[in-house]
């Protein structure tokens, strides 16, 4: 369930499922700081797409439905 929702977001936006859980974490709320780790260029591109990210509501029920 929680791969197949990120993958689903992800693909309606052309993003990456990483890229996609690091925008609906964002989102949850601005209280949250996020420290994700990254080991290559290819996460850094996707932790920092992540955060430009703009999901929808639909986008968001989705997502809210995995935990």
């Amino acid at each position: 369930m929680q791969s197949s929702a990120l993958s689903a977001v992800a693909s309606r936006l052309d993003a990456t499922p990483l890229s996609v859980a690091l925008a609906w974490l964002l989102h949850q709320s601005p209280n949250i700081l996020l420290i994700p780790g990254t080991s290559s260029t290819t996460h850094l591109r996707e932790n920092v797409a992540g955060a430009g990210l703009s999901l929808s509501d639909d986008d968001l029920a989705d997502l809210d439905k995995i935990g």
